[in-house]
Formats: C-alpha cells, structure tokens, sequence
C-alpha cells in the first residue's frame, strides 16, 4: 500500500469502529514517542516483562524490544492487561542483535545500573534518543550490555535496599524522563506517517474478522 491508499483503508476502517474510539487513538498517539526505547534482556520472571510493557503504554513508550537469549517466554497478557495491543515488541534471540539494531537506529545505548559511572535521572541527558536497558532479576545486565553501553543511568536511593524490582525501576525512569521530554523542546513525537501505520494498526486489531473484511475493501479498491 502507499500513503494514499493507507490513508484511503484507514478511512474505511474507521467507518466500522467507533468515532470515540478514533479519537482516543489519535489523542493517545499525539502522546507516543520512539525517541526513546526500552529493551529488557533474558527477564526470567514472565510477569515482571509484562509489567515493564505496561509501563512502556502508560508513559507513551511506543516500542519495546525482548532479548529472549535465554528463557523463551511469552508476554503475560493478564499482567499486561492489554498493552500488548498497544505496544510494538521487538524480539530478539541475542543482546548483539538487539544491541547491534538499535545502534544502527540511531539510538545511544543507556545500561539502567548502579555503575561507578552511572548519572542519576534528573541529570540524564534527554535530548538525544535512548534505548533503555533493564537486566535480570538474577544478575543484572549481561557484561556485553554494559561493556557496549555508551551511558549509564541510575535512580536515587537513601535506604538500606540497593536495587528495586525490574518492573518497579522501569516505571520509575520512565515516568522521570518521558515528563521530562515532553516539557522540553526536543521533537520527540511521532511523524505523520507512523501515526498513521500506528492509527490502521489499532483499528484492525479493534476490528473482528478483519482479514475478510480487507480483502473485501481491496477488491472494491481493485488491488486484487
């Protein structure tokens, strides 16, 4: 499909679904960034991934990649309580990959880790894309992550505890920093054309039968 025919289909599917529904798409979408993204790496305990997925939908987080190197796992859906719907999963069977993918998109490769190094959250630089890594529950981020990484991030703690939960930390610095950006002058919205993929995306997994009904509009449409 090019962008005139996208926008046609999206015309049409939004024929079936309802007005409010449109509107809230739109309205959640204004809301969405890919300036940053956040990766999680071999996350052993299944319902601490789906929560970090939640937390990336909350915060307007539109993309989050899966290094499953180790344990093979699905997304806990009742955890996720639907974001998955809403969120774009990347999965990948190596840290390298996804480390090596998110590079080439331009992205500076930040380890969440109370690293010598590491800058607290309010100091962080948000101006420049960021992919954000959280590690097991177990070990922590794998030694290449950390070697490779080109940041460091941490959050603040005054007591005797010194490390919180995955799924705790991730809503902590994503909350933090997607404030932070959206008060800021950085352009870190999504472009017109992938509100619109994101827009014909939601309506069909809004719509039932959605297969039938595509290929109805395309042959009316004459592209079969």
């Amino acid at each position: 499909m090019d962008n005139t025919f996208d926008i046609k289909y999206l015309n049409y599917l939004e024929t079936i679904i309802t007005e409010n529904r449109s509107e809230k798409f739109l309205k959640v979408l204004s809301q969405r960034t890919r300036h940053f993204t956040v990766a999680v790496e071999d996350i052993f305990q299944l319902h601490n991934a789906s929560a970090v997925m939640r937390s990336c939908e909350v915060f307007g987080v539109q993309e989050l990649n899966v290094v499953e190197e180790k344990y093979g796992k699905t997304i806990d859906k009742e955890i996720a309580m639907g974001a998955q719907k809403w969120v774009d999963v990347e999965r990948f069977n190596s840290v390298t990959s996804c480390i090596d993918t998110l590079k080439a998109k331009g992205y500076r490769i930040i380890a969440t880790s109370p690293h010598e190094d590491s800058c607290f959250m309010d100091d962080f630089d948000i101006t420049q894309p960021a992919a954000l890594f959280f590690g097991t529950e177990r070990l922590g981020l794998s030694e290449e992550v950390l070697s490779r990484a080109d940041g460091f991030l941490k959050i603040p703690m005054c007591g005797f505890t010194e490390s919180l939960n995955i799924s705790s930390s991730a809503a902590i610095i994503l909350q933090n920093l997607t404030s932070r950006l959206r008060k800021s002058d950085v352009k870190w919205q999504l472009s017109e054309d992938e509100i619109i993929e994101k827009r014909i995306d939601w309506a069909r997994k809004s719509i039932k039968d959605i297969d039938y009904i595509t290929q109805r509009y395309m042959e009316k449409a004459g592209e079969v």
